[in-house]
């Protein structure tokens, strides 16, 4: 018994049990496209650029909320700073003060009573400036707060808009 093989049967019968494939393709190339369908896609295209503008001009306005945020931050973190150094300035200053009180004492009880007085006007310095730092961040805290609230404003408009 002998196998015949025969190359050229075979590929017919894969051309053949391929035909109907073949043949859908032939066609879906020459098929004509329903103008609804192409006016449907251009609408579409056109609304998407529409909105692609508008989300990026939004994202401008959350961008410019973002940087008027951090803009006020670096001014408040800049006036800290002044401030601290205004501090360390009227403490040394006091300090000077004091040390040129001190050699110019003629007892040790006025030296203790200068040292006293010095010590007493320091902490009535400390609880001033305590207060005016728990007034100054209970001003910023508000103020953060509102400006959070007012940006979170800015951002859920943008995100009903979009």
């Amino acid at each position: 018994m002998t196998n015949s093989f025969n190359t050229e049967t075979v590929i017919n019968n894969v051309k053949t049990a391929f035909q109907p494939v073949t043949d859908a393709i032939s066609k879906l190339q020459n098929m004509e496209v329903p103008e609804a369908a192409r006016d449907f896609v251009k609408k579409q295209a056109a609304t998407a650029q529409t909105r692609a503008a508008e989300l990026h001009v939004n994202s401008d306005k959350v961008t410019s909320a973002i940087e008027t945020a951090v803009s006020g931050s670096v001014s408040e973190t800049a006036k800290i700073a002044r401030n601290v150094s205004q501090a360390a300035l009227a403490d040394a200053q006091a300090l000077f003060s004091t040390i040129e009180k001190l050699a110019s004492a003629k007892s040790i009880n006025e030296a203790v009573q200068i040292n006293t007085d010095a010590l007493k006007a320091q902490g009535e310095v400390i609880v001033g400036r305590a207060k005016a730092t728990t007034e100054y961040l209970g001003k910023v805290i508000a103020d953060g707060a509102k400006s959070a609230q007012d940006n979170f404003a800015k951002v859920t408009n943008f995100a009903k808009s979009a």
